[in-house]
């Protein structure tokens, strides 16, 4: 299948950390329950599932504030890869270009996190 968009962010995790402690909240506003367990309070994976967002914004083209910071979340298949969920705006703009399917890279280490985003598309869809 032809491929719409990549995205690919760099996070940077001790910059992340600090904005985290600072700004608790954050937390609930950017992250879905499900990624907040799932990170286990670790700014390293938070920070790979952060720059997964960003990175999918980019494969769809748009920038900060096109959508909402959870309509794009990180979930775990039952294989344990990373798969990519989402929903309101970011469904619909996704919906609009015909994306079909998505692949979703996240590695770390604990300076950096790095996600990597490819939204495919069914040529009739578009």
């Amino acid at each position: 299948m032809p491929i719409l968009g990549v995205g690919v962010d760099a996070v940077d995790v001790e910059r992340f950390a600090k904005i985290l402690s600072r700004r608790p909240r954050l937390l609930d506003r950017v992250f879905e329950p499900h990624e907040r367990t799932q990170c286990e309070n670790q700014p390293e994976r938070l920070a790979a599932r952060f720059a997964a967002k960003e990175a999918a914004w980019k494969a769809l083209g748009v920038g900060l504030g096109a959508t909402g910071w959870r309509d794009v979340s990180v979930e775990l298949e039952e294989s344990g890869a990373p798969g990519l969920r989402v929903v309101g705006r970011a469904e619909q703009r996704a919906r609009d270009l015909g994306v079909t399917h998505w692949h979703v890279s996240l590695t770390h280490t604990h300076s950096t996190a790095v996600a990597v985003v490819i939204a495919e598309v069914v040529p009739s869809a578009r």
